[in-house]
């Protein structure tokens, strides 16, 4: 089925105007600082905040001519707040303690979207988890069957991954949830100590611990990898199914609409397409984590070789992951679950995969594990030339009951209890 994805929030936080908002948002936490420190007169603050306003228009038209960005943004600002109340603004300040504290202002908004996108995609997979608890399959190592297991275990596990992801997510967000008001190479030159406290509580961050002329990138590179690591469970998770959808297997498949089709030649196919954009879309974010490793590695107290891809890098992965969950979220909510082929492939062969039950039973009964193995195996090989395992030990009946390999799945879920 294909999905709707209609929500823009994220990349409205992004839009160039939404940006310079931000700016001015830092801004005005400023002033208000500076006059709650008896240095701004209150009327004078009550008439900033009335008028300061911007363009973009106009602050392209500035950058025009003075090549820097910021310093559009600010005398845009200026000429809309009048002579007297322009030597407010931006008093003490270097450019960086207006762009990195709108950054993570940026940063912390779009973030908790995501957060609701793996809130939503959480629930959904602990509820399927839940529903097929008790649904048999098998278990592949290497690709090859294993031993059996149910569906709701795998879906387990996967649970398991997103919440600690969830968990570390929200840990890399409290780390660059940080500002500046620091001034030229972090010293406070210009400005008190206590401006950069009051600025960040107003705007609900906390004041980097020290700042250079930048907040560190560390922070970012750590907030970059862990969305590489969302985008990467997702796609371990869409490669499952590509895998299960497959013609031969076919124990799960994407939802399928009604008048959808699947090629332009065969019209046969049904093909896991939502997955494999996924898979495509998770490279992308990875990729993206690489360029911020190396922003961290800046000239001296700052330089600008990390502006410019950070503003490809974080807009486009914080877009992407929001996507990839809702996509995910979809496939997971429509995906059809072939109950009667899980069980069917766990009967191959003759029920060749209950060979380590029947090798204990061996050893039980007084062989050696070695000479065990060998039998076992040779009857195992021939099985899947052709043979039946099964008919070769037939004594042995007890050891193909499946029920005995789920004795403590019940165990396992309720380390993850519906209510937590």
């Amino acid at each position: 089925m294909i999905d709707r994805y209609s929500r823009e929030e994220i990349k409205k936080i992004w839009d160039l105007d939404v940006k310079f908002n931000y700016y001015l948002k830092v801004e005005l936490a400023v002033c208000e600082a500076y006059a709650r420190l008896g240095q701004i007169p209150l009327n004078s603050l009550d008439e900033i905040k009335q008028k300061a306003s911007f363009s973009v228009e106009r602050i392209d038209e500035i950058e025009q001519e003075v090549r820097h960005d910021v310093i559009a943004f600010l005398t845009n600002v200026n000429e809309n707040v009048g002579k007297e109340n322009a030597k407010y603004i931006h008093m003490g300040l270097t450019s960086s303690d207006v762009i990195d504290t709108a950054f993570a202002l940026q940063i912390k908004d779009s973030s908790l979207i995501i957060l609701r996108g793996l809130e939503n995609l959480i629930s959904v997979v602990r509820s399927k988890a839940f529903e097929y608890k008790n649904t048999i399959c098998i278990g592949r190592s290497h690709g090859v069957h294993a031993e059996v297991m149910t569906f709701g275990f795998k879906l387990l596990n996967w649970l398991d991954s997103l919440e600690r992801a969830k968990k570390s997510f929200e840990f890399a967000l409290d780390e660059i949830s940080v500002g500046q008001i620091s001034g030229p190479v972090g010293t406070y030159s210009n400005l008190p100590v206590e401006i950069e406290e009051i600025t960040c509580a107003e705007l609900g961050l906390k004041p980097a611990r020290i700042s250079t002329q930048i907040i560190s990138r560390d922070r970012h590179a750590k907030f970059m990898s862990e969305l590489a690591v969302i985008a990467s469970l997702i796609e371990q998770f869409a490669t499952e199914i590509r895998h299960l959808q497959k013609t031969e297997v076919r124990e799960v498949e994407e939802g399928f609409g009604k008048n959808q089709k699947g090629s332009s030649a065969m019209p046969h196919k049904k093909n896991p397409v939502l997955c494999e954009n996924l898979c495509g879309l998770a490279r992308v974010v990875r990729s993206n984590m690489i360029a911020a490793f190396e922003n961290i590695n800046l000239w001296h107290e700052r330089d600008i070789s990390h502006s410019s891809a950070e503003r490809i890098i974080f807009p486009d992965s914080l877009i992407l992951v929001d996507f990839m969950l809702y996509r995910f979220k979809n496939v997971m909510e429509n995906l059809v679950v072939h109950e009667d082929n899980m069980l069917k492939d766990t009967q191959l062969f003759g029920g060749v995969i209950y060979s380590q039950k029947v090798l204990l039973k061996l050893v039980e009964q007084g062989m050696t594990r070695e000479d065990a193995y060998r039998a076992v195996q040779k009857h195992a090989l021939d099985a899947l030339n052709g043979g039946d395992f099964r008919s070769n030990f037939k004594e042995f009946d007890e050891c193909f009951d499946v029920q005995s390999y789920l004795k403590n799945i019940d165990e396992v879920f309720k380390r993850f209890n519906e209510e937590a």
